[in-house]
């Protein structure tokens, strides 16, 4: 159940070019390009989500990012349609939905999208109140991308929220 290489190529490219269009026409666009996949491909449903997504149906959004992962989308795009739901889901005013989906791939791995992981993350614990545990969490991803001062950051974003600085 996998894409092939021209595929990815002509999603990427009509990706790149989505100001381009008007909302509708973009999502018929992507829609076509979904239809190529067979029936029930969890890219196929993921696509069709996040171009609803980003083109401000995020209500229609959601139940298709559930469809891919539970259609078993893997990799990048999986990790992709979590941030996506759980921001859209934040966006429609269930931030408490949107911090346990986060917290839970904040555990789920590690990989280049960790830092929008914590970034929705925070914004979702800002709307459910909880702005302190926020701040301390964006701190900490970027004391990751400072030049220096990265320890004594991240342990000022511990201490901020209670837990033990590293030594």
């Amino acid at each position: 159940m996998t894409t092939t290489p021209a595929w990815e190529q002509r999603s990427a490219d009509l990706w790149a070019t989505i100001g381009g269009f008007d909302p509708a026409d973009f999502r018929a666009k992507i829609g076509a390009l979904a239809d190529e996949l067979p029936e029930g491909h969890p890219v196929a449903y993921f696509e069709r989500a996040s171009a609803n997504d980003s083109t401000g149906e995020g209500e229609a959004a959601v139940p298709l990012y559930r469809k891919a992962l539970e259609a078993g989308l893997t990799g990048e795009r999986r990790r992709r349609a979590v941030i996506q739901m759980a921001s859209t889901l934040r966006a429609l005013g269930d931030a408490e939905t949107s911090i346990e989906l986060l917290t839970a791939e904040r555990d789920n791995g590690s990989d280049h999208l960790d830092d929008a992981v914590s970034a929705f993350l925070a914004l979702a614990l800002i709307d459910a109140g909880r702005e302190r545990e926020a701040a301390a969490l964006a701190l900490g991803a970027l004391s990751k991308h400072l030049p220096r001062y990265n320890r004594s950051l991240a342990n000022y974003a511990k201490i901020a929220i209670g837990e033990e600085p590293t030594a």
